[in-house]
């Protein structure tokens, strides 16, 4: 059996506007866009909302009413923002958080509910950091997120007592069942579901399955759970930067514990940082090569909060750190080398991390072999941390010079070449304004397009040669085409040094 709590802010356009100063607050006032080509109302304040004013009027009938009204506009996109700011912040009581635009949301309690006692003490706890925000609010629990939502949104306390409205259909199909005097859950409950279904149609008979628990669609939580979770509250928030970071490190220490339990190593670290005020700040740290050594991983979030641009706020202090561990990979104990190979690759994947933390995860790159035969697709730099399997590289045989050169041009370089026979290698060749003669060339290497480029026409055939010019230089060149074949007058280019 699952819970859920569902939360719903029936205000929260124009309490949203009030805290930004875009709204007044003692006087009534609606939010209006632009609809069917007049003003319309799209959310009213609580005053207005007593006053008989709903979403939907024009501006003219609702100030036909209330001379006086105030007009302001309507914000979707701030409104979604704070959703998600209350998203975050409701993290604190499950990783399973969902919203449900654009005015609620809904929190898979399962298993979290003992730090609070009972669910009572987890909605108090709740209800107090929203209203503080200056938002209003109501909470239900249910066993399935359809019946919470329902439950909120309607302010009843039984699924029976709910309204048709409650169920997720079309307004057409509300109607529809009003007319057919059926006006509650519980007179929809009673009725035989294949009839339902015949007359009003089978998403009817789902969505009222799982408003009275018979299906449990589940949520779809906005984070994936961590695979590894550790937290620790405080009964009066913290402030001060050493108390924060000593938490971090027993943190660190028990998830190292639980890593080590499982044989596995973290390659991405995740600290969450809840401060009494709402607000949230994440921390976080990728590691090149899986690892459980608490001690490394203190020294890289200390780098990595030392490099914010924005730095920590504690404002009225923390009462809850969490830190996760959302990518593992196995990590066993490997027996030492007796050249010390081992302990080497371990401390340049610590000073890779170093690295990576100071100047960003994307500024640290390694090149990694292509599974492509054509040059350019052959070799690409990712960021230390990627993951993906390693493809192996060509090495040329002993003795032999290298396949490919060090230094590539993406694209190649167009050169003015001279062969003596049409299909042969340049004898001399003009780039960048230079002239070379060459005096040994090797090849040719000839190297196809993809086949499915080649079907299409849009790829040709290229014959590479290594040349050395009369100073010892060594190039890459290719003829782009078949000389009579796929071309009249092939093309040449220079794709590479060798050094």
């Amino acid at each position: 059996m699952r819970r859920y709590l569902a939360l719903y802010l029936p205000f929260l356009p124009s309490e949203r506007a009030i805290r930004s100063g875009a709204a007044p607050r003692d006087t009534p006032f609606v939010l209006v866009e632009k609809a069917g080509g007049a003003m319309r109302v799209a959310a009213v304040d609580a005053a207005a909302a007593a006053l008989g004013i709903a979403p939907g009027l024009t501006l003219t009938d609702a100030r036909a009413r209330i001379p006086d009204l105030v007009a302001v506009a309507h914000d979707p996109a701030a409104d979604t923002a704070l959703l998600d700011w209350l998203a975050d912040a409701c993290d604190r009581y499950s990783p399973m958080v969902a919203t449900d635009p654009p005015r609620g949301m809904v929190i898979d309690i399962t298993g979290c509910v003992h730090p609070f006692g009972d669910e009572a003490g987890l909605a108090a706890d709740l209800r107090r950091r929203v209203e503080r925000q200056g938002l209003s609010l109501t909470a239900a629990f249910a066993d399935t997120p359809d019946a919470a939502n329902a439950l909120a949104a309607f302010r009843a306390k039984t699924v029976a007592a709910l309204p048709v409205a409650a169920l997720r259909v079309d307004g057409e199909i509300h109607q529809a069942l009003r007319r057919a005097g059926l006006k509650t859950i519980a007179s929809l409950a009673r009725r035989p579901r294949g009839p339902l279904a015949a007359r009003f149609g089978v998403a009817t008979t789902t969505a009222l399955e799982r408003l009275l628990g018979e299906a449990d669609p589940r949520i779809t939580p906005r984070r994936h759970p961590p695979e590894i979770a550790v937290e620790t509250r405080f009964a009066e928030p913290v402030a001060m930067t050493e108390t924060v970071l000593s938490s971090l490190d027993e943190l660190m220490r028990r998830a190292a514990t639980e890593l080590s339990d499982r044989s596995r190593g973290g390659r991405r670290f995740e600290a969450a940082l809840f401060r009494s005020d709402g607000h949230v700040a994440r921390l976080w740290i990728d590691t090149g090569q899986p690892t459980r050594d608490a001690g490394v991983l203190a020294r890289l979030f200390r780098e990595r909060i030392g490099t914010l641009a924005d730095p920590l706020d504690p404002g009225f202090g923390y009462d809850l750190i969490r830190l996760a561990v959302p990518v593992t990979e196995p990590l066993v104990a490997q027996q030492l080398e007796l050249d010390g190979g081992a302990v080497a690759d371990a401390e340049l994947a610590a000073l890779i991390d170093r690295l990576t933390i100071r100047l960003g995860q994307g500024r640290v790159r390694r090149f990694r072999a292509g599974d492509s035969h054509v040059p350019e697709q052959a070799a690409f730099d990712l960021p230390i941390a990627d993951t993906a399997p390693p493809v192996a590289w060509q090495i040329p045989e002993p003795g032999e010079p290298p396949l490919r050169p060090l230094h590539l041009f993406d694209p190649p370089q167009r050169i003015e070449a001279i062969a003596e026979v049409p299909d042969g290698p340049p004898f001399r060749f003009r780039w960048r304004r230079v002239l070379h003669e060459v005096r040994r060339a090797e090849g040719p290497e000839r190297i196809a397009a993809e086949w499915w480029r080649h079907r299409r026409g849009a790829g040709m055939t290229r014959d590479y040669y290594r040349v050395e010019d009369q100073a010892g230089r060594r190039f890459w060149v290719f003829r782009h085409g078949l000389y009579g074949v796929e071309r009249a007058a092939p093309e040449w280019y220079l794709h590479g040094l060798f050094a």
